[in-house]
């Protein structure tokens, strides 16, 4: 269940009210007049099922509340009530399943802003990958995985694609360019600090690396699993399960592909270099061409629900 409370100007609370008694699957409505400040107006409080959640926002922008009032949702972690039994019963399809789009486009929109938070994540987990494909250690660059923050600008791209937001685009372009960018060019320089005080050496990059030696030699198989993690990672976006992303995280090889690219450049080893580079901007356009047929098909799938919830209201 959601929770949703509104703040709205007075000569709308009927048709808010009306809106949310109209909508299937809501219920524990309240109304406050007068109590709201700053902006003045009405605080109207009630449960929605996370299922009719997206539709019942919807509408809600429609009558302008987000411009004159307030709409703010928060995740009910447990709801202890027969009518929140009911109204889940009532909803259309499952709340797992469930797109909130405008979550959506609000986790995408801040997790794809270029930050020096952002920046910081991505070199570290760049430099934890160089130690890594240098030392040949499987453990180092599954780490470097788990901490590289890429997958948020990926599903920024993904939802200004179908959401045709060419700001959302611009924004999480800009953030994977620059944050790779920086995060190589500061990996070059670790890579050369390392060799310098006797760490890194030509030998181990050059050498057989048999756990990590993926990283610079890209093919089909690299592509379909960037495509499933692409897929995978969206849905946790998406839907209320979203402890799936951290296995997402460590399946696919951006991170580990820009760490040898900067390494090998370090030590003018072009073939590793434009090896890994390939390897990353395949991964990287799996994911993206996954999330992107991911988000269309619950798009199209929510929108046919939509669609039957309405005829079964006419009929009854």
């Amino acid at each position: 269940m959601l929770h949703l409370r509104l703040i709205v100007p007075a000569e709308k609370t009927d048709a808010v009210v009306c809106l949310i008694e109209s909508t299937v699957g809501t219920t524990h409505l309240a109304v406050l007049p007068g109590a709201a400040r700053d902006p003045v107006g009405d605080v109207v409080m009630c449960d929605v099922a996370r299922e009719a959640g997206d539709e019942l926002i919807d509408k809600l922008r429609t009558l302008e509340i987000d411009q004159t009032g307030s709409i703010a949702v928060e995740n009910i972690d447990l709801s202890l009530s027969l009518r929140a039994e009911k109204a889940e019963e009532a909803a259309p399809g499952e709340g797992a399943d469930a797109v909130l789009w405008e979550h959506l486009r609000d986790f995408t929109h801040e997790e794809s802003t270029l930050t020096v938070t952002y920046v910081a994540f991505l070199v570290i987990a760049t430099m934890i990958a160089a130690c890594g494909v240098v030392l040949d250690n499987a453990v180092l660059i599954v780490g470097a995985m788990a901490v590289g923050p890429e997958f948020g600008p990926l599903a920024g791209v993904c939802t200004a694609l179908v959401q045709r937001a060419p700001r959302l685009a611009l924004r999480s372009l800009i953030a994977l360019l620059v944050g790779f960018a920086a995060a190589m060019v500061v990996s070059v320089g670790f890579s050369c600090f390392m060799d310098a005080v006797g760490l890194f050496s030509e030998g181990q990059l050059e050498g057989e690396r048999p756990n990590t030696g993926f990283v610079y030699a890209p093919d089909w198989f690299s592509f379909v699993v960037a495509v499933l993690a692409g897929a995978a990672g969206t849905l946790s976006l998406t839907s209320a399960k979203s402890g799936a992303l951290v296995g997402v995280a460590i399946s696919v090889t951006t991170v580990p592909a820009a760490a040898n690219a900067a390494v090998a450049l370090s030590y003018g080893d072009m073939t590793q270099t434009w090896g890994s580079t390939q390897q990353l901007l395949l991964n990287l356009l799996g994911i993206v061409l996954a999330g992107t047929c991911t988000l269309l098909a619950q798009k199209f799938f929510w929108s046919k629900q939509r669609e039957r919830t309405g005829r079964r209201s006419q009929v009854r």
